[in-house]
């Protein structure tokens, strides 16, 4: 069992001390780095996203410590973290919680509480990781564009529903556009595939109905650089 002490906050005194501030900075550091390294595990990390994580906790220990017991000050500052919002562009949810996470621990290690913020950094971050191994909430297809070539003189409306009945559990019509001087559309859906499907069958299938032309199967195009 873990001692109270571990628990407990290393500030005894409501003067700060060096070493107070060096284990306390050492501690936001290290947790921040461990936040970064196993979100980029399983997550697609822009390194804009990934210095994010690692410095945001020493960042907003220092504002804690500065700000403690001072309400007029910690008013202020929680209002100059509110213009974050403002100057970022938005994020997937995964995304947020590893801010608020990094967030969370910075709070505990500027108030002295080294142990709690290691306990968890290494819970959530655990727990976030097992979860995207084990693919929690992921449906049984796959998220991809599909991209179809038509001739003109091609009615493709309801064309192509018996193929994707057979193959796809959703499909949405997102774009259509002609090419060609006009002799040709280009149809873009986004789709979710069936589990277990042979996207070989699949292809053939549609060009049986579309003359042959081209026909693109693809992943999603996924913003690095979100936040």
């Amino acid at each position: 069992m873990l001692g109270s002490n571990f628990f407990g906050t290393i500030f005894d005194s409501t003067t700060l001390t060096g070493n107070d501030f060096l284990i306390a900075t050492v501690c936001a550091i290290v947790c921040g780095l461990v936040i970064a390294l196993l979100y980029r595990i399983r997550n697609h990390c822009s390194k804009s996203f990934f210095i994010t994580l690692a410095v945001l906790p020493p960042a907003v220990q220092m504002v804690i410590m500065l700000v403690n017991g001072n309400l007029g000050a910690g008013v202020a500052v929680a209002g100059a973290f509110s213009l974050v919002r403002f100057r970022s562009a938005p994020g997937k949810g995964q995304e947020i919680a590893c801010i608020f996470q990094a967030m969370a621990v910075g709070l505990a290690t500027g108030m002295g509480y080294i142990g709690i913020a290691i306990i968890f950094t290494l819970l959530i971050s655990g727990l976030m990781l097992v979860l995207n191994l084990l693919k929690v909430g992921d449906g049984p297809g796959q998220e991809r564009i599909l991209r179809i070539t038509v001739p003109e003189n091609l009615d493709f409306e309801g064309k192509f529903d018996r193929v994707f009945d057979k193959y796809l559990e959703r499909y949405t019509l997102d774009e259509v556009k002609t090419s060609n001087m006009g002799s040709l559309y280009k149809i873009s859906y986004h789709v979710i595939t069936k589990a277990d499907i042979s996207v070989k069958q699949m292809m053939d299938e549609l060009r049986t109905g579309n003359g042959n032309l081209e026909i693109s199967l693809a992943r999603p195009v996924t913003v690095m650089d979100e936040l």
